[in-house]
């Protein structure tokens, strides 16, 4: 007897309908077909397993499943459950059996029927929407996570008896309930961190918001301890907060890499990924023989942080290029091309030197000549010419890090003046798609939204010739002074925005390094 189910196989953040095939009939033996890999090809046993542990037999005739489309790769072991399913309704075990084309079903068995979680069930659920399935079956654990998607009912189970007593039974499951909206926003502004923990670096919490309001990509630069790291970590506080339509797209995304934890929802905060020096090219931007999505792809409408800028290989670098430029990452394989998306900003930090005190105002750099321009080196110039403010970080004095020092502002009162930029910019650039704040501007459109009077024409040409900027710190100075006329809410570019940009380029300086 012949039985189909639908399962569902996820490449990139998007899902293609599995068509999952079952045949008993006469002969001898077990075989599974349609370029399953290993994993797929071991469903079988886990399969007999969970059957036979639950009372129910396992055919000893010849026994076929075909994952169709047969020319596309099937990974994973979240097949099992369509093919145990599929499998009893192929031996008559279950009452009408097309019953089982109305709904797509997807779950890993233990041994003894458990139904174990699966990787990117929030794709999955879109696409059941998307091609008018009764309902979703997965398990437990990832209800709430497909239970977001409306107007399509989704059932979690936790034991292959469950399933098989809805499928006799439709009125022994009922679908979850989730509020995708009130959940979303109810916990949208609670974080455990504040900007108003840091004492003193007032001029660095300034460039963070300058940051954070134009989407500006910014590198932090001082000694040890000065508190580099505990600035970066605060950056999701200051930024706007996701609209539904983001968190849906990150959520995908962590959804796809397995990174959601248990009975998770929505995301509604910005990511924030910090990963370590020591990671590999495929595990910063994805890829793998079964394409999964990298860190900048985790850290997608949210932050990419990488302290300790230079320990990072070159070449883990330098594969950040083009993602950055155009904020998604394209894998290329024989039989497949995916797009991850990697719309993020990279905050970084580093130490001026290898023994980080040059330019230390107490101590003294211990560096051989010409060590700090090596050091610096290791940063290539095209990475520093995509990083639109270079940071210079100073220790906090005494005095600041008194108690009896008042606490600056709060994370909420500088996101208020970063949310007011951006709604003047995304007003300003309504009408190009893709476009949302100020450091997404190409030139041609830079100089019309960046025109300068006489006095600010002659500031950035002296600044130029007399600090020896470099010819790609310019468009930055413009991108960077016209978000900080946005946050001002003026409509010109003032010499005096102009002037703070400019000292935001402090590794185009040819003198910086000595």
């Amino acid at each position: 007897m012949l039985v189909k189910t639908f399962g569902s196989a996820v490449y990139g953040v998007e899902a293609i309908t599995i068509t999952v095939e079952v045949n008993v009939s006469m002969g001898q033996g077990y075989s599974i077909v349609g370029l399953p890999d290993n994993a797929v090809r071991e469903s079988l046993e886990r399969t007999e397993s969970a059957i036979k542990a639950n009372d129910y037999y396992m055919p000893r005739t010849k026994l076929l499943v075909n994952l169709a489309p047969a020319d596309i790769k099937k990974s994973g072991s979240a097949f099992d459950l369509p093919i145990a399913i599929a499998l009893l309704g192929a031996s008559e075990q279950l009452p009408s059996p097309e019953r089982l084309q109305d709904y797509l079903i997807m779950g890993e068995l233990g041994l003894d029927g458990t139904v174990q979680p699966i990787k990117g069930a929030l794709p999955i659920a879109i696409q059941a929407r998307k091609e008018n399935f009764k309902g979703l079956i997965v398990p437990k654990a990832n209800e709430r996570e497909a239970g977001m998607v409306s107007q399509l009912k989704v059932y979690g189970v936790s034991h292959l008896k469950e399933l098989v007593a809805f499928f006799k039974d439709a009125s022994s499951l009922s679908p979850v309930q989730v509020n995708t909206r009130e959940e979303f926003f109810f916990s949208q502004y609670e974080f455990d961190i504040d900007f108003a923990d840091v004492r003193g670096q007032e001029n660095i919490k300034r460039a963070l918001e300058i940051a954070a309001a134009g989407a500006h990509n910014a590198i932090l630069i001082g000694p040890p301890g000065a508190g580099k790291t505990m600035l970066a970590k605060r950056m999701p506080t200051i930024m706007p907060p996701l609209t539904l339509q983001e968190a849906l797209e990150t959520t995908k995304i962590h959804s796809v890499a397995g990174k959601l934890p248990t009975n998770a929802s929505l995301i509604n905060r910005r990511p924030f990924r910090s990963p370590h020096h020591t990671i590999s090219d495929m595990a910063l931007v994805g890829g793998g023989s079964s394409p999964q999505p990298g860190e900048i792809s985790l850290a997608h409408n949210g932050v990419l942080f990488l302290d300790e800028l230079p320990e990072f290989k070159r070449s883990v670098l330098e594969v950040m290029r083009q993602p950055m430029e155009e904020r998604k990452v394209a894998i290329s394989r024989a039989r497949m091309a995916l797009d991850f998306p990697a719309n993020f900003m990279l905050l970084a930090s580093m130490n001026p030197c290898a023994c980080g005190y040059y330019n230390h105002p107490e101590k003294a750099c211990t560096c051989p000549a010409g060590a700090v321009q090596k050091y610096l080196n290791k940063v290539s110039g095209p990475l520093l010419d995509r990083i639109d403010l270079h940071v210079e970080v100073t220790p906090v004095a005494f005095q600041e890090l008194n108690e009896s020092t008042p606490k600056g502002e709060s994370s909420d009162m500088i996101r208020e003046r970063v949310i007011k930029a951006r709604e003047i910019q995304l007003e300003r650039y309504a009408s190009l798609p893709g476009v949302f704040a100020n450091a997404q501007v190409n030139s041609n459109l830079l100089r019309d939204i960046c025109q300068l009077s006489k006095v600010g024409e002659a500031l950035l040409k002296k600044a130029m010739e007399r600090l020896q900027l470099s010819a790609r710190a310019y468009d930055r100075i413009l991108k960077v002074s016209r978000t900080i006329a946005d946050l001002s809410g003026s409509a010109d570019v003032k010499p005096e925005y102009l002037a703070e940009a400019i000292q935001y380029r402090s590794l185009d300086r040819a003198s910086w390094a000595g």
